[in-house]
């Protein structure tokens, strides 16, 4: 989760700046997993910019796998049961390579902010801490896909969270997290609604889910099954 100084950046150039982030959170994940543990893992990453009132919250969703291959792919590296990875070095290393990846492309003329603005914002998020948010493993594959298909096709609001639609307003229920998950409702004008749901549709062709580690396209296929091997588990289902 990034703190909101930073969000001009996103708003402005989400190309750019939602490409930087998935790029910083890859990054981040693998290098902190091959220093603390020695191996490479495989990252699903998901793009969420919103939270239940439309309001703009980029972050990204992953899924790694417990552990990762060496590095010449003779050995599978597994962690300690119950920790996986020191989450205050991945928000450390995480604001590190998100915030040099937006420097250098603001450097370039990209993130479409002046120099001094830009400068500006990256001064004020380096003085605050990020947030990195771990949970537990999950209870199987059938879990895992069920996680996955509640992020990968949601858009920011569904129609049967808005109630009603009078003399221009517009409103809708949503959980307040703040205040123990109660359901309330809000109203906006129509006009304020538009413009809160727009902010969270992605560029086009924009790929909201991507693979990383040995996940990655074009290795992922030999480097998973060369996992399964290490780990003397069974071949992976043919799609019928």
């Amino acid at each position: 989760t990034l703190p909101p100084c930073l969000h001009p950046f996103f708003l402005r150039d989400p190309s750019t700046a939602y490409a930087l982030l998935f790029e910083a959170v890859a990054k981040t994940v693998i290098e902190v997993c091959r220093s603390h543990l020695g191996g490479t893992p495989g990252l699903i990453a998901l793009l969420h910019t919103w939270n239940q009132q439309l309001g703009y919250l980029p972050h990204i969703h992953c899924i790694s796998t417990g552990g990762g291959l060496n590095g010449d792919g003779t050995k599978w590296i597994a962690p300690r049961p119950k920790f996986f990875l020191p989450v205050r070095k991945l928000s450390v290393v995480f604001r590190g390579k998100l915030l040099e990846a937006l420097e250098v492309a603001l450097a370039s003329g990209r993130l479409g902010t002046s120099q001094a603005a830009g400068r500006f914002l990256l001064h004020r998020a380096a003085l605050q801490s990020f947030v990195v948010y771990s949970k537990p493993p999950m209870a199987g594959p059938e879990q895992v896909l069920r996680y996955l298909g509640r992020y990968t096709h949601r858009i920011a609001i569904g129609n049967e969270r808005i109630v009603a639609y009078d003399s221009g307003e517009v409103t809708f229920r949503y959980k307040d997290r703040r205040d123990g998950g109660r359901r309330k409702s809000r109203t906006l004008s129509a006009l304020e609604f538009l413009r809160l749901f727009l902010r969270h549709v992605v560029p086009r062709g924009f790929v909201r889910v991507r693979h990383f580690g040995l996940l990655a396209n074009g290795i992922k296929a030999h480097r998973l099954a060369l996992a399964r091997e290490l780990l003397d588990a069974p071949a992976a289902p043919t799609p019928s």
